[in-house]
């Protein structure tokens, strides 16, 4: 009988590791033998080696619900963090507000941002910092640029998939828009406009929050759309029920740029001192 006994801990192992999977307890599958050494060295109580177990499975479940949002939010590599931002180089930003959309309850609101600036200021890598932020806490999120948007819409009107493609950019808890103003083609025609009007509308009547970056000032819009219709109707529906991030400074691309040359310059410089 003691020669059963191999066979059947294992047995009893397999199981286990199948009504694992079967639960969707992924890392006990995989770590179940280290937890128990744990709590055997630590001599924990039922209660904290139950909740070690649960807290675990917790941690990678939202781990991989995090890492399926950002695949699907198609945010830009590499990802941008708020704590990567230079606020130091943008005195004349509101660092509190920043920090306040952070934590993310102009979406429990239903409100949104934009952000409106001088080029260069980091418009785009705040805007992307809250979406990846959005991602980390279970929003569904999708990322576009202006100029992609309204291609992409374009060739859905050409091809009879307008609805369809309508729909990934009203579906998402979360639309961010970059970077309106960096293509002045991505607007020729009045149909075009209204086709970015017509995600901006839906999202609007449907309380969905969007995170808009434009580099246009608001009176210059009309211009850049090239249909002041169309024009107003979005102003309208963008900045009501929207926080307005201002931010007016000098360009950080351009500093770092500068950096660099300076870098190189004394490199030289070094490089051609006698030995």
């Amino acid at each position: 009988m003691a020669s059963n006994t191999p066979n059947q801990s294992q047995k009893q192992i397999e199981q286990f590791i199948d009504n694992c999977d079967y639960l969707g307890l992924k890392n006990l599958a995989q770590e179940y033998q280290k937890i128990v050494e744990k709590a055997g060295r630590d001599t924990v109580g039922y209660y904290e080696f139950i909740r070690e177990i649960v807290q675990a499975e917790a941690a990678v479940k939202r781990k991989r619900r995090t890492d399926y949002l950002l695949q699907k939010s198609r945010m830009p590599k590499p990802l941008k963090m708020i704590a990567g931002y230079d606020f130091d180089f943008q005195p004349r930003l509101d660092r509190r507000l920043v920090m306040d959309l952070a934590t993310l309850e102009f979406l429990a609101r239903r409100e949104s941002v934009l952000f409106i600036g001088d080029v260069g200021t980091g418009k785009s890598h705040l805007a992307q910092s809250l979406g990846m932020t959005a991602c980390q806490n279970g929003y569904r999120t999708y990322y576009t640029t202006c100029s992609d948007l309204i291609n992409d819409l374009k060739d859905g009107a050409y091809d009879n998939t307008l609805k369809k493609r309508i729909k990934k950019y009203i579906n998402p808890d979360l639309l961010l828009i970059d970077e309106m103003g960096h293509d002045r083609l991505e607007l020729e025609t009045v149909k075009e406009a209204h086709l970015l009007f017509k995600v901006i509308d839906q999202r609007y009547n449907n309380d969905k929050s969007l995170i808009f970056t434009t580099n246009i000032n608001e009176e210059d819009w009309a211009e850049f759309l090239g249909d002041p219709i169309s024009t107003s109707a979005i102003l309208d529906r963008i900045f009501h029920h929207s926080v307005i991030v201002e931010i007016r400074g000098p360009s950080y691309r351009k500093y770092q740029s500068e950096l660099l040359q300076k870098k190189y310059g004394a490199k030289r410089k070094d490089e051609k001192k006698p030995g």
